[in-house]
């Protein structure tokens, strides 16, 4: 029998349909409510409203499940790298072996920008934020392709292979230069005989004739926090490339937008949050326990624990927890920050306060430590949430463009203005 719901409004009841996904979610269909009755739903901040139906990626915060395309994020994280997962994200499944490697030289031969992006990065102030200009240079990126950014939508996906490859291989080389400028240092140039996460790392940090060589738990770290991030559901951002999309807007204006609602403090600043925490402990001469103590007493909060989605372990933090113990090894204790950090999360772990409150390490914690670790700088933590995330954005907005019945988003809202029915003109007042 199919499942319905039935809705009483002024004594007359209307059903509504039953839509389950195929991890066994339920939502009520009221698509044809106001329709119907002129009524509509309010769920300020759509907490529980599914706005789209999705086939990219699959999470169960109860039971601290994360899935792209199906596959558990363990079994992805442990066998596979970052470039591979945007494959399987963009475009539906892995990747044979005659396909990666035909993506990866697509993106490797794209990583260079057009020389004459090089004024753009000179327009901007030295103390301009990163995410600022990764959002205005993504932007301007259309327009050095104007038959990939059309906003004719049959135009658009005909060329989207292509368009997904120029933003994932420039969004890294943007992020690099924007760095290199505000420290007064020469660009560095792509290579193309390296793997994407070392090649950024070459980019950010090799000098005139020296060629930055990093260790390999670099290169595995920070590729896991980029396959970790590369999409989250229907979070702030993607949310956002979704909605730009449903206006017909082209790909590298909808990842744009993406960039501006990921630089807000609430979405992609909270490993910021967790080394500006570890600073201001370590200031303070105290070596964590007085603000576990005081945390607990709500004085403080301890950034880096609990999320908003997962009431279980974020399974991304357990996978990041090993590898962030190998990059803190590569310091042997040189950066007091770090044996903060580690107090902080045996004592958490240990504690029942804690624990009875699902607070516990999430992957800001340990990617915040990471990038700490291999010297970037604060303003460039969003920068490399917006690097990962990149797949998932362009997804999302392949599904907008491509479904062929989409309608531009247009949420209502419950007006709670004043009631003025006469207007008097201002010379009979």
């Amino acid at each position: 029998m199919k499942e319905g719901v039935n809705i009483k409004i002024s004594g007359q009841s209307y059903s509504f349909p039953v839509i389950v996904g195929t991890e066994g979610e339920h939502a009520i269909d009221i698509r044809t409510l106001r329709s119907r009755k002129g009524w509509i739903t309010y769920d300020e901040g759509y907490a529980n409203t599914g706005s789209c139906q999705s086939a990219i990626t699959f999470i169960d915060g109860g039971k601290g499940i994360l899935r792209y395309r199906g596959y558990p994020i363990e079994t992805l994280a442990e066998y596979s790298h970052f470039i591979e997962i945007a494959y399987l994200i963009i475009y539906g499944e892995l990747p044979s072996g005659e396909q990666l490697d035909h993506f990866e030289k697509k993106i490797g031969s794209n990583a260079a920008i057009h020389e004459n992006m090089r004024h753009l990065f000179e327009g901007f102030p030295s103390h301009a934020h990163p995410m600022a200009i990764l959002s205005a240079l993504l932007h301007s990126l259309g327009c050095y392709y104007p038959q990939l950014a059309t906003n004719n939508r049959e135009e658009d996906l005909e060329h989207f292979s292509e368009a997904a490859a120029i933003l994932i291989a420039k969004v890294h080389t943007i992020a690099a230069m924007s760095y290199r400028m505000k420290q007064g240092l020469p660009v560095v140039y792509p290579k193309k005989d390296i793997g994407y996460s070392e090649n950024f790392l070459h980019m950010m940090f090799s000098k005139p004739y020296d060629t930055f060589l990093p260790r390999e738990e670099w290169i595995k770290g920070l590729d896991l926090i980029l396959l970790l991030h590369a999409d989250h559901e229907q979070n702030c951002s993607t949310s956002t490339v979704r909605m730009v999309a449903s206006g017909g807007a082209n790909l590298f204006a909808s990842v744009a937008a993406g960039v501006a609602a990921l630089w807000g403090p609430l979405h992609g600043g909270a490993n910021m949050a967790v080394i500006e925490m570890l600073h201001k402990i370590h200031a303070s001469g105290d070596d964590g326990s007085a603000f576990i103590k005081e945390a607990k007493e709500g004085k403080h909060r301890l950034m880096g624990f609990g999320h908003r989605v997962y009431k279980n372990y974020d399974p991304r933090a357990k996978i990041l927890k090993n590898i962030c113990k190998q990059v803190l090894q590569t310091h042997e204790g040189r950066n007091p920050l770090f044996r903060i950090a580690e107090r902080l999360e045996s004592m958490a772990l240990e504690d029942s306060y804690f624990i009875d409150r699902t607070l516990y390490p999430n992957v800001d914690f340990y990617s915040g430590l990471i990038l700490e670790a291999m010297g970037f700088p604060l303003d460039m933590f969003t920068v490399m949430f917006a690097i990962g995330r990149m797949p998932g954005w362009i997804a999302n907005w392949k599904e907008v463009a491509g479904h062929p019945y989409s309608r531009i988003y247009r949420p209502r809202q419950i007006y709670t203005g004043p009631q003025k029915r006469a207007f008097i003109p201002k010379a009979q007042r």
